[in-house]
């Protein structure tokens, strides 16, 4: 075995990139440690956006694999066919609503702003008559209305933004959908070996809950769309199917999206009587009662149990980080928090008490000890 040679000086020493005090590799590892940490938080802050994007591709493929798990009970198809189908009707649906509905609810919308408007120049005319607010503030709801959306918004504000946001959103979602497994396994590669088992259970028991809860949410934008447009309808409130098509998309947004959606109903109400007003708060409270307390709950038992105080305020802290897709996502970010929580404190419990059940049954096959008659036998001599 051939030594180092020395050097003029002496032998040779250790160079500054050889840690061989194990204290040192230690402390080495922690740094690096905190170092990655951080880089991982200005990451998630300067990335905020795309990152958003993508949780919403995931969101919107968990929607059509639900779609297309549920045609398969009447459909024994490929999934390929079946996701197409299912692909092409929701495209389907929004094509007909862009098309056929667009002419009249752009006409509608635009009165729909008038309205809003005159509505709310009467509230601060009444405010001011109180002497709840200065006689010379002037209400500019455009820029309430902006003011307190997120620091996000300004990069998707534009419609050249918002629809390349939400071409990525769709195009993600459906390569996601046509093979979750493939990326499943992609994750779970970079796992240890004795995790992968865990991260696929946990996996698994995420997208089951989403899809539950994708699906109670679109019937619930489905039912209040509808029972609103044909309730106003019947009571004679002006722009029926406008105020029914944005209760229904608002739905999507729980809590937010209901005090928006029911701010706009009774303000058009209101612009055409006393009557049609006092009707449009019957009906808000009717179709949010039946979505409360018929729909929510029974989605809320098939999937998990989320807390309408801590979905606020999920929202108001996604919403003020995110922006506006914040917002929208808040949500299923919750519930899939939640969802993995319980998937773990349930494995880590199950561990500790299959580890009780193994320590019980080694300690019952043991032999008994054989108890003592307290009396010493004689030695012999």
């Amino acid at each position: 075995m051939t030594k180092a040679k020395g050097s003029a000086t002496g032998p040779e020493q250790p160079g500054p990139t050889e840690f061989r005090d194990p204290r040192l590799a230690y402390e080495v590892k922690r740094a690096a440690i905190w170092l990655g940490m951080a880089l991982a938080i200005v990451g998630v802050i300067v990335l905020a956006q795309p990152i958003m994007l993508i949780i919403g591709g995931l969101v919107f493929a968990v929607i059509l694999d639900g779609g297309t798990r549920l045609l398969g009970r009447v459909m024994p198809a490929p999934r390929g066919i079946r996701l197409t189908l299912v692909t092409l009707a929701g495209f389907g649906f929004v094509a007909w609503v862009f098309y056929y509905a667009g002419t009249t609810l752009i006409a509608q919308a635009e009165t729909l702003r008038m309205v809003i408007m005159e509505q709310a120049n009467r509230l601060l005319a009444w405010a001011q008559s109180m002497g709840l607010v200065d006689k010379g503030q002037r209400f500019d709801f455009s820029n309430q209305v902006l003011g307190g959306v997120g620091r996000l918004t300004s990069a998707v504000g534009s419609a050249i933004g918002a629809v390349t946001s939400l071409l990525m959103v769709v195009v993600i979602g459906i390569f996601v959908a046509i093979e979750p497994k493939l990326y499943d396994r992609g994750v779970a590669w970079m796992l240890p070996l004795e995790n992968r088992a865990s991260f696929y259970e946990i996996s698994n028991r995420v997208g089951f809950t989403l899809r539950r809860l994708m699906a109670g949410r679109l019937l619930g934008m489905f039912v209040e769309g509808i029972g609103t447009w044909l309730l106003l309808w019947w009571a004679g409130v002006p722009m029926a199917a406008l105020l029914g098509l944005l209760t229904g998309l608002l739905a999507f947004i729980p809590n937010i999206g209901a005090l928006i959606s029911g701010v706009l109903m009774v303000a058009v109400g209101f612009s055409a009587g006393v009557e049609q007003g006092l009707w449009a708060i019957a009906i808000y409270f009717i179709v949010q009662n039946v979505d409360g307390y018929l729909i929510m709950p029974y989605v809320a038992r098939k999937t998990v149990d989320l807390a309408p105080a801590l979905v606020l305020g999920a929202q108001l802290i996604f919403g003020a980080l995110f922006g506006i897709l914040g917002l929208f996502l808040a949500d299923p970010i919750v519930a899939a928090i939640k969802t993995t929580l319980q998937e773990l404190s349930r494995t880590k419990s199950g561990a500790k008490t299959g580890a009780n059940s193994l320590a019980e049954a080694e300690a019952a096959q043991r032999p008994a000890a054989r108890p003592s008659s307290g009396r010493r036998r004689a030695r012999p001599a």
